[in-house]
C-alpha cells in the first residue's frame, strides 16, 4: 500500500484501487475510484480537481454540507455520509468519524464534518479532516497510519497534534495541512519531536 501526501489535507492511496483524499489543486495522472472529501471549504472540496480525477465508475464520498458543490451531472454517484456513518465501496471499508473544533470557531461541530477511518485488507488509515483534538479520537481503535494536521490556526497546532497521537498512538502519522495556505515544514518537524511514534514527514508533490 502507498499512502502519499500530496498537498495541504490531500492524500492519494493505492491499495488496488486509486484512494484520494481532499484532492485540492493537484497534479496527478492516477484516475480515482474513491474520492473522500472532509467537508466544503475551497481547500477541501475541490470541485475542478475532483472532476479531473474521476473514472468512469469513481465513487465520491462526502458530508452533504457539500451538497452545493457536488450536485452538477458529472457528480452523479455520491454518497452523503455523517458522523458515525460507515460503507463499503469496492472492498475497501470507510468510516466516518467526527472532525471538528474545540479551541477554535471555523469548524464547528454542528456542521457535521468528518474525518475518515479507512480499512484496506488488514490496514486502517484515519485522516483527521480539519479539527482539534477531540475525545472521540480516543476511540479510533488499531490505527496503522494517521494523517494529522499540525499547522494550528484553523486545525490543531503541533503541540496540540502531539498530544492526540500520543493518546490514541497510531503506527505511524503522516502530518498535514501545512505548506500551502498556513503553517511549514517547521510544524511538522516540531510535531515530529513531541510524537512518542513513528513520524514520516513527506515532500509533497
Amino acid at each position: 500500500m502507498q499512502v502519499i501526501w500530496l498537498r495541504h489535507a490531500s492524500f492519494l492511496i493505492r491499495d488496488g484501487c486509486v484512494i484520494y483524499i481532499d484532492p485540492w489543486d493537484v497534479d496527478t495522472k492516477d484516475k480515482a475510484d474513491i474520492i473522500l472529501v472532509t467537508h466544503d471549504h475551497y481547500d477541501h472540496c475541490d470541485p475542478g480537481t475532483i472532476r479531473g480525477l474521476l473514472s468512469a465508475e469513481a465513487v465520491i464520498i462526502a458530508p452533504s454540507s457539500c451538497k452545493s458543490k457536488l450536485t452538477a451531472k458529472d457528480f452523479s454517484n455520491v454518497r452523503w455520509v455523517k458522523p458515525g456513518d460507515s460503507i463499503e465501496v469496492k472492498s475497501v471499508k470507510i468510516e466516518a468519524v467526527p472532525a471538528y473544533n474545540i479551541t477554535r470557531s471555523f469548524h464547528p461541530k454542528t456542521s457535521a464534518n468528518v474525518g475518515y477511518v479507512i480499512t484496506a485488507g488488514k490496514t486502517r488509515i484515519y485522516h483527521a479532516g480539519d479539527t482539534d483534538f477531540i475525545p472521540e479520537m480516543k476511540s479510533l481503535g488499531p490505527i496503522d497510519v494517521a494523517l494529522l494536521p499540525v499547522s494550528g490556526t484553523y486545525v490543531m497546532s503541533a503541540e496540540e497534534a502531539s498530544e492526540a497521537a500520543n493518546s490514541f498512538r497510531p503506527k505511524k502519522v503522516i502530518p498535514m495541512h501545512y505548506g500551502s495556505i498556513v503553517g511549514s515544514r517547521n510544524d511538522a518537524i516540531r510535531f515530529r519531536s513531541l510524537t512518542h511514534c513513528e513520524v514520516e514527514i513527506q515532500e509533497g508533490r
